[in-house]
């Protein structure tokens, strides 16, 4: 039985032996593929596309397709480069994880407030923090009932009281001259040759306007998670951006070449904010706020909306991508709009949302002249009132207000 048992395990591994043998000079016998021949390879598909499908072309050959999938929206911004926020400039144009200091700047007014901000607000905010410390340290151990059973009975100090007056007056002289001159500079008009973009806010999405090139209008919503959204919907992915930040349109806009920011709203007050711009400025129905600043680099840049204007306002995200000239102006092509002369000023009439001239305005009046006819305006008489002015109630047209 032994025997037995010993000859079948021998048995067994010769035949492994002989399987793995048998293979590896099959596998070393293989016939190498035939040199393919021209006509061959010029029908061969090429890497990265999948076989032909079913549309073929005017002489009859295939037309190959892609394999890989589209790519986003986000990141193929027609004539655009397709900026990719993973492999961004690292805390560049985003917040990260851990991080409480201000994000790098990439205009001149941020260069310009961020230094304030490092070399005078917060060495002389430590600066008073610290001596109140001290003052009420030493009031508390000094000035305590148990030192002192017999209280003082001094009720002036000339020399005390001139500090207190003139420290104050001179720590706020050394905050307002520069913060004067950051003031005047966030808000110095455009110069001519800037690109005007119009940010008008909705709830709860952004939605613009490029009126020096054509026209061009794009509307930004946010990107939802993988498990928020509908079937055949698109969902953030980390190359779009950060989480509540990531848009499915971007701005685009030039690097080095002044932009003039012009925000308003169709609903409730928002404020467009980049934190890398130093950028956040108020949307006002029925209102223009204006701005100006020119973007230093190149890269991916997020922000949000930081007016509470309702129940999504978290949900507001905006993201732009600076490019060369060149670029943007060939994503200005592919948007079907045009370049404007070098150097000239903007001469773009840009309505106030509900103005006479505004878009919406002529749409209705078109709508409303297609259906009745055009209106003419007339006058009316005001009715004479018998009542005093406390009344006040007014006639028709309300004249005098």
């Amino acid at each position: 039985m032994l025997r037995t048992g010993i000859k079948g395990w021998v048995l067994a591994a010769g035949f492994a032996l002989t399987a793995l043998t048998g293979a590896g000079s099959a596998g070393a016998q293989t016939p190498a593929p035939a040199a393919t021949s021209p006509a061959t390879a010029a029908t061969a598909a090429p890497s990265g596309l999948r076989p032909a499908d079913s549309n073929q072309g005017q002489a009859g050959g295939t037309v190959q397709k892609a394999d890989a999938a589209p790519q986003s929206p986000a990141l193929a911004m027609d004539g655009a480069p397709a900026f990719n926020a993973t492999t961004s400039a690292p805390g560049v144009g985003q917040p990260l994880d851990g991080v409480i200091h201000i994000q790098p700047q990439v205009t001149k007014n941020g260069l310009r407030a961020h230094w304030f901000h490092d070399r005078i607000l917060f060495p002389l905010i430590t600066i008073i923090s610290l001596l109140v410390l001290v003052l009420l340290v030493v009031v508390m151990v000094k000035f305590r009932a148990s030192a002192n059973p017999v209280p003082s009975r001094t009720s002036h100090n000339t020399f005390i009281e001139v500090v207190w007056t003139l420290v104050p007056v001179l720590i706020l002289v050394a905050i307002a001259v520069p913060s004067i001159g950051l003031l005047q500079a966030q808000f110095k008009p455009a110069p001519a040759g800037a690109v005007t973009l119009k940010a008008i806010g909705n709830q709860w999405f952004w939605s613009y306007q490029y009126p020096d090139h054509g026209g061009i209008e794009i509307t930004a919503n946010m990107l939802k998670e993988g498990n928020q959204v509908a079937p055949g919907e698109r969902a953030r992915t980390d190359a779009d951006g950060p989480r509540l930040l990531a848009a499915d349109n971007r701005v685009v806009l030039p690097v080095g070449v002044p932009i003039r920011l012009i925000t308003t709203a169709n609903d409730v007050i928002h404020s467009w904010a980049v934190p890398a711009f130093w950028i956040k400025l108020d949307a006002i129905p029925g209102r223009l706020n204006e701005t100006s600043f020119t973007i230093d680099k190149p890269g991916l840049y997020f922000g949000q909306c930081s007016e509470l204007c309702g129940a999504r306002h978290a949900f507001m995200p905006i993201a732009v991508e600076a490019v060369t000239p060149a670029q943007f102006a060939a994503w200005v092509r592919a948007k079907g709009g045009s370049m404007p002369a070098p150097g000239k000023a903007s001469d773009a009439v840009i309505p106030q949302p509900g103005a006479d001239n505004s878009a919406a305005a002529a749409d209705e009046a078109a709508v409303a002249n297609a259906i009745t006819g055009p209106t003419e305006n007339g006058t009316d008489t005001p009715t004479t009132s018998p009542q005093g002015a406390t009344g006040n109630p007014g006639g028709v047209g309300e004249a005098g207000r």
